[in-house]
């Protein structure tokens, strides 16, 4: 059975975030990550962690203005600077918290921009950002999103998410993989695991439609959990879904799999 992450951005929000590393471990989760702890006093954040006793298995790279509508940097050309300048502070954190796997959202394109500036500025970036990461031990993921959800996002399908890190060229680079944005988008999430284990650094998982717990929707996470298991996936799959009550009653599908 895949070893399972809470995603502390998503879940236990009836706490403050400092307070959900506790929560998670509660819980039975042994690990959390976190979409963007920036906000956050890095030594707080270390201190809530230790005193949990759970490892920080994954964060964002810094996403520009979220409340302006940014989704992300890294394929933007307007905006290399602000990328480059965050990967760093990415590195700070994410050393910190001892977690060895930063996403890097490659975001929304003004509609005036050529797509193919967009591929060339996604693909140094990456490529920087893997060099950067790779001193510190910390490998760069890539992910699609679907783009029912977040309309104009740069990298909708495993294929194109895929495409982009071939471009980068940067062996530290691997494809986050979320069952729910790529149901979204169509694909056989099942079969596309089988093929593509190999290039995977992170899993993520919500149920389709509605991003709610596992069972609240029409993915067979049964199969896609068989899915990873027989591919030899040995990486960590985070929960991050946006519970349909409270956190701790969207747990059921967890806690049947520890029984």
């Amino acid at each position: 059975m895949p070893r399972f992450s809470a995603n502390i951005s998503t879940l236990f929000t009836e706490h403050a975030l400092v307070d959900r590393f506790a929560a998670a471990r509660e819980a039975g989760f042994r690990a959390v990550e976190i979409q963007f702890p920036y906000d956050f006093e890095l030594d707080k954040l270390v201190r809530a962690r230790d005193e949990a006793g759970v490892a920080v298995v994954l964060i964002n790279l810094p996403g520009g203005d979220w409340d302006a509508g940014d989704r992300g940097l890294a394929a933007l050309p307007d905006r290399v600077e602000n990328f480059r300048a965050s990967v760093p502070l990415a590195r700070l954190y994410a050393e910190a918290l001892g977690c060895r796997r930063v996403n890097a959202l490659a975001g929304i394109p003004d509609s005036g921009q050529e797509p193919e500036a967009c591929h060339a500025a996604l693909a140094d970036n990456l490529q920087f950002a893997a060099a950067e990461m790779d001193l510190a031990g910390i490998r760069v993921v890539v992910e699609a999103i679907n783009r029912t959800d977040v309309p104009g996002f740069f990298l909708g399908t495993s294929a194109e998410a895929l495409a982009a890190i071939g471009r980068a060229g940067h062996p530290n680079l691997a494809l986050q993989y979320d069952a729910y944005h790529m149901t979204v988008m169509g694909e056989d999430i099942v079969a596309t695991v089988e093929r593509l284990v190999d290039r995977i650094g992170h899993v993520q998982i919500a149920d389709a439609p509605g991003r709610h717990e596992p069972g609240t929707g029409k993915i067979d996470f049964p199969a896609f959990f068989a899915a990873l298991d027989r591919s030899g996936y040995q990486g960590w799959v985070g929960a991050e879904y946006l519970p349909s009550g409270h956190s701790a009653d969207s747990l059921a599908w967890f806690e049947s799999l520890r029984a």
